[in-house]
C-alpha cells in the first residue's frame, strides 16, 4: 500500500503518536486532512456491544465460543463472524475484539467458556473460520490474548513461565494458525510471558509475531495491560488502549525525541495503523468489500445453538422425545427461567430477547401442560424485578429517558443518548409494583457506586455496596449486592425508585440491578414442590448450571462443582421419575455425580439469545443435537490433570508441559466422565474405510440409523520413534458430514505437516510410522491404517 507510505510523510510526530494511543474508551482519533476517519472497536466475542449502552439498538447474542467449538465446523464458525461482522457495520465498528484463542487449559480458567477448545488444532481451525467471516465484512479482528492468559488470577501481573516447546506446540499455535491465515489484529495479554510482560514482550510480538509469521497487522493492548512507555514501544506493542492510564501519548513523544525510540519504529507502528484502517474503510480510497448485509441474526444464534448442543448421555433413546405422547411435561430449575445465555464479563451484549428453555418448551408443545417448578436456585444474587407484578421500568441520565424489560442496566464506554460522562453524575429507576401475594417480598440493590433505594415513599437504604478505594476492575468485575425485606400487600400499588449516583468522569462504566424475590417456600419446599411435580409428569425436563458469580472474566473457578443444590434436586427428580432429562446450562466443564441416574444428558454450554427455541428443537427431535465436546469432562476434578490457576510468587508455572487436555488424560490412570470429542445423536454411523497419504486421510461412512443426521469424524495421528515425548495420539484434522439414512458418504481430510512435526530449537519433522486414527471421538476409534514418513 505505497499510498499508506506516502500519507504517512504528511503526519507530524505528534500526529503519529495520537494514532497509537486511544483517545477514548474505544477508539483512535481521526486525522480528516489525510482522510482518516476514527477507528471504532468493540468488545464481541458472541456479538458486536459497540461502544456505549444503546436500549434502542440491542445486539445479537450468539452461544459461547465453547458452544462454536462443540459444533467442530469451519464453515459454522465463518457464518458466525459473517453476522457479527455484518453487526459490527451496522453499529459503526471497524474491529472486533476477538476471538479469544487461549487454551483450556485448566476447567477452574473463568473465562474457559470465551475460548474455544483444550486443542490447538481444533482452536486455530475455529478461528480461522470466525475470523475469516468477520474480516469478509471488512471489519478486522484481534485474535486474543497473547499469550499464556488461560487464567484469571492475578491476571495484571503474574508471570506466566511457559517451556518453549509447550509455547510453540500448544499455546501460540492458534495464533500462528490465524495470523498465517490472513488476521488483521492481535491483541496482547495482561500477563507476563518467561519474565517479559506481554504489553512489552518483544520476542513473542516483534520477533517470533512479526519477523518469524510475517504478520503486517497491528497489535493493541488489551485495556490498561500498557504500562511503560518504552519497553511497550520497543516490545512490539501498536496500539496502547484505552485513553485512561495511557503511558503513550505526549511521554512516546518526548520518549521519541530524546531518543529512547526510534521515529522509524514509530512509522512502522503508524503503518500497520494505516493498513488496519485501509482494510476496515476508515480511509478514503480504501472502500470496504460489498457484502450483501443479509445474514438473519436469530437464525445464525439458533442453528450455532442446535449444532453446539453435546448429547452426552441417551439411555433408552430417552431423546427425542415424542410430542404426541406426551400431556405434561415438568420443566424444574431456576435457569429454566432465568437462563444463562452468556458468560459475565467483556462477552456480555444485551440482546433483543432472550428465549428461556420453559418458553422455548410451551411455545413448541401448546396441547401439552408444560409446568415449571424452581426446584433449586442457585443464583448468589436476586435476579432482576420482572414480570406481571411489576409496572415498566423506567431509567432516566440527566435529560435522558429509556425503558428496559428488566430492571436492570449495564455499559462499558459511551452513554445512552450521546450524553457527556463528564456532565453525568446520577442515574435513577423508577417502577411500581403491585404483588399478587402478601408477605415478605426482598428487594435488592447490586453494581457498583452510592445507591438510595426508596419504596412506597420512605428511604430503605442509602449508601455504597463497595468500600472507599476500590479500583475500577473490581468495580466492574465484582458487583455487590445488599437485600431489603418489605412487608407489601397483594394487589396494593407501591411506587419503587432507586437511585445511583456516580463521581464525576465515572459514568463510561455503570452496572445497576434492581432485584426481586417474592414470599415462597424455602429451599427444603422448593425441592420438593419439583419432586412432587415430576412424579406426576410424563417426562422431567431439569435445567441446572452455573451462575455469573462462578464463570466470567475477573477470578477463576474455585471448584467444578454445580452451585447450590442442583446435584440433590437431579438426583431427587430422577429417582421420581425414570425419564429425567437434565440439561446442563454451563459454558464449560462441571462434575456431574448424578449422571448415571438420568435418562439423558444434554450439555448447552451458554447457548445464546435462542436458547430455549434450540433446546425445544433438540429435546423433540425436529434438529439433531450436533456437538461434540472441544474440551474434556472430568468424573472427579482431582483427576483433571491440570488444575492450579494460583500463582505463588508472582508466577505461574506450566510444568505439565505439552500434556495438557487430552494429552494429560492419555497419560493419566483415571477416566475422564466425557473424553474430548465425544457426543450421541440421534443416528448411527458405520465406519467403512479408511485410505490414507502422507497429506490426506479418506473416510467412506454410511448412515445406518433412520434419520438424516451429521457426523463429525475425527482423525488422530500416533507415533512411534519420536526423539522427544508425545501423546498418546493427537488430533491431526477433522470434517463434517452429513447423510439421508442409508446413504454412504465419502469424506477428505488434510492431514497437515504440522501434525508430523515436534518444536526442537524449531520445527523438525519427525520421520517414520505413523497410526492414523478415524474416529467417533477420541475413546471411540473406528478404523486404523499405517503410514511410513520420511
Amino acid at each position: 500500500m505505497t499510498e499508506i507510505d506516502h500519507l504517512l510523510k504528511e503526519l507530524t510526530l505528534e500526529e503519529k503518536v495520537s494514532l497509537l494511543t486511544g483517545q477514548d474508551f474505544w477508539s483512535l482519533p481521526a486525522i480528516p486532512r489525510i482522510g482518516l476517519r476514527s477507528l471504532v472497536m468493540s468488545d464481541g466475542p458472541v456479538g458486536v456491544r459497540g461502544t456505549g449502552y444503546t436500549p434502542d439498538d440491542p445486539s445479537v447474542a450468539l452461544p459461547s465460543p465453547t458452544a462454536l467449538a462443540a459444533g467442530w465446523d469451519v464453515a459454522l464458525a465463518e457464518r458466525a463472524g459473517r453476522l457479527l461482522g455484518q453487526e459490527s457495520r451496522r453499529k459503526g465498528v471497524h474491529v472486533l475484539l476477538g476471538p479469544t484463542v487461549n487454551l483450556h487449559r485448566t476447567p477452574l480458567g473463568g473465562r474457559h467458556f470465551e475460548c474455544y477448545s483444550e486443542d490447538p488444532l481444533l482452536t486455530g481451525e475455529i478461528a480461522v473460520g470466525f475470523v475469516a467471516g468477520v474480516q469478509a465484512h471488512g471489519v478486522g479482528t484481534t485474535v486474543k490474548h497473547l499469550v499464556g492468559n488461560d487464567f484469571e488470577t492475578d491476571r495484571m501481573t503474574v508471570d506466566v513461565r511457559i517451556p518453549e516447546r509447550a509455547l510453540r506446540e500448544l499455546y501460540l499455535a492458534p495464533f500462528e494458525r490465524v495470523t498465517k491465515a490472513g488476521g488483521w489484529g492481535v491483541m496482547s495479554a495482561y500477563n507476563g510471558v518467561n519474565g517479559d510482560p506481554m504489553a512489552s514482550n518483544g520476542r513473542i510480538q516483534d520477533e517470533i509475531l512479526k519477523r518469524e509469521w510475517g504478520f503486517d497487522g497491528a497489535v493493541v493492548s488489551d485495556w490498561r495491560a500498557a504500562q511503560d512507555t518504552v519497553a511497550a514501544a520497543l516490545g512490539g506493542l501498536d496500539i496502547a488502549m484505552p485513553a485512561m492510564d495511557n503511558p503513550w501519548g505526549p511521554k512516546l513523544v518526548e520518549a521519541v525525541r530524546a531518543g529512547k525510540v526510534a521515529e522509524e519504529l514509530i512509522d512502522d507502528k503508524v503503518r500497520r495503523v494505516l493498513r488496519l484502517a485501509a482494510r476496515t474503510g476508515a480511509l478514503d480510497g480504501f472502500p470496504t468489500p460489498d457484502v450483501p448485509l443479509d445474514e438473519d441474526g436469530p437464525a445464525v444464534a439458533h442453528e450455532v445453538a442446535v449444532r453446539s448442543f453435546v448429547l452426552a448421555r441417551n439411555e433408552n433413546a430417552t431423546l427425542p422425545l415424542a410430542a404426541e405422547g406426551l400431556s405434561r411435561v415438568a420443566v424444574i430449575g431456576a435457569l429454566a427461567t432465568d437462563a444463562r445465555v452468556l458468560g459475565g464479563g467483556s462477552a456480555q451484549v444485551t440482546p433483543q430477547h432472550v428465549i428461556s428453555p420453559l418458553d422455548g418448551l410451551r411455545r413448541a408443545l401448546p396441547g401439552v401442560d408444560v409446568a415449571y417448578a424452581i426446584g433449586a436456585d442457585p443464583r448468589p444474587f436476586l435476579p432482576p424485578a420482572q414480570g406481571p407484578d411489576w409496572a415498566p421500568f423506567t431509567f432516566r441520565i440527566s435529560d435522558h429517558e429509556f425503558g428496559v424489560e428488566t430492571a436492570t442496566v449495564r455499559w462499558i464506554g459511551d452513554l445512552p443518548g450521546g450524553l457527556d460522562v463528564a456532565h453525568v453524575t446520577s442515574l435513577e429507576l423508577r417502577t411500581e409494583i403491585t404483588p399478587a401475594v402478601s408477605g415478605e417480598h426482598v428487594l435488592a440493590i447490586s453494581g457498583f457506586g452510592a445507591f438510595e433505594l426508596i419504596v412506597g415513599g420512605e428511604q430503605v437504604y442509602q449508601g455504597s455496596l463497595h468500600p472507599p478505594g476500590t479500583g475500577r476492575a473490581d468495580l466492574l468485575l465484582h458487583p455487590k449486592e445488599q437485600r431489603f425485606p418489605v412487608t407489601l400487600t397483594a394487589g396494593v400499588p407501591v411506587p419503587v425508585l432507586l437511585r445511583q449516583s456516580f463521581e464525576p468522569g465515572m459514568a463510561h462504566s455503570v452496572s445497576t440491578t434492581l432485584g426481586h424475590r417474592a414470599p415462597g417456600p424455602d429451599e427444603e419446599g422448593l425441592i420438593a414442590e419439583a419432586v412432587e411435580l415430576a412424579a406426576r409428569s410424563d417426562v422431567a425436563v431439569v435445567v441446572v448450571g452455573t451462575t455469573e458469580q462462578v464463570e466470567s472474566e475477573g477470578f477463576d473457578r474455585i471448584s467444578l462443582a454445580l452451585p447450590g443444590r442442583q446435584d440433590e434436586l437431579v438426583s431427587r427428580v430422577a429417582a421420581a421419575n425414570s425419564r429425567t432429562v437434565v440439561v446442563v446450562n454451563a459454558g464449560s466443564p462441571v462434575l456431574l455425580p448424578w449422571s448415571e441416574e438420568a435418562a439423558a444428558v444434554l450439555l448447552t454450554w451458554f447457548p445464546g439469545q435462542e436458547a430455549g427455541a434450540a433446546l425445544a428443537d433438540v429435546l423433540l427431535g425436529v434438529a439433531e443435537p450436533g456437538g461434540r465436546l472441544p474440551t474434556t469432562w472430568p468424573r472427579r476434578e482431582q483427576d483433571c490433570p491440570v488444575l492450579e490457576v494460583r500463582p505463588s510468587g508472582g508466577t505461574l508455572g506450566y510444568d505439565e508441559d505439552i500434556f495438557t487436555g487430552y494429552r494429560g488424560w492419555l497419560r493419566s490412570a483415571a477416566t475422564p466422565l466425557f473424553a474430548f470429542g465425544h457426543g450421541l445423536g440421534y443416528t448411527t454411523w458405520a465406519y467403512g474405510e479408511l485410505a490414507v497419504t502422507g497429506t490426506e486421510a479418506v473416510v467412506t461412512l454410511t448412515n445406518t440409523g433412520e434419520r438424516t443426521g451429521r457426523e463429525v469424524v475425527q482423525i488422530y495421528l500416533a507415533g512411534d520413534g519420536n526423539p522427544l515425548p508425545r501423546p498418546e495420539r493427537w488430533l491431526a484434522g477433522f470434517a463434517n458430514v452429513q447423510a439421508a439414512p442409508g446413504e454412504t458418504v465419502t469424506v477428505r481430510v488434510p492431514l497437515p505437516e504440522r501434525a508430523f512435526q515436534v518444536w526442537d530449537g524449531g520445527w523438525q519433522r519427525v520421520a517414520g510410522s505413523y497410526t492414523v486414527i478415524a474416529a467417533h471421538a477420541l475413546d471411540d476409534p473406528r478404523l486404523t491404517a499405517t503410514i511410513t514418513v520420511g
